[in-house]
């Protein structure tokens, strides 16, 4: 049992299971939810690829919907996904929502960073005044 986890990132007793809720299905062989978990993480791996070559190619570093949609669309074997992505707002109707928020999140990280280095230096003005009580 030890080995079949090793060799499935996905969990075979749950595939199983779902397997099993489709009343066409009788018996699973063991073997059949250790494939479909392989070709589940195959899948899963290519969906990612392409949509880090969107990001790549947009010269983002985040991976955002923007790209899984780009991705769907523009790739063949996803086009079973297409009505899945469809719901998901276009980029130029995501800039206009979130370009304040987005701001906005900005500027509170760049004043914490302002802050952090001066108590800082009233850390360091506190080691040189006991440096100098020492001499």
């Amino acid at each position: 049992m030890g080995k079949r986890s090793s060799v499935s990132k996905f969990p075979v007793a749950r595939i199983k299971k779902i397997m099993q809720t489709n009343e066409d299905v009788g018996k699973v062989a063991q073997a059949t939810p250790v494939v479909v978990s392989k070709a589940l993480e195959m899948f899963m791996q290519s969906i990612v690829d392409e949509t880090v070559r969107q990001a790549r190619d947009k010269g983002s570093r985040k991976l955002t919907s923007q790209h899984l949609k780009r991705a769907i669309h523009e790739n063949e074997t996803f086009d079973f996904l297409k009505d899945i992505v469809a719901g998901v707002a276009d980029a130029t109707e995501e800039k206009g929502e979130g370009d304040g928020s987005r701001a906005t999140k900005k500027r509170k990280t760049v004043s914490k960073v302002e802050e952090e280095p001066e108590e800082e230096p009233e850390a360091d003005d506190d080691e040189d005044e006991d440096e100098e009580s020492d001499q």
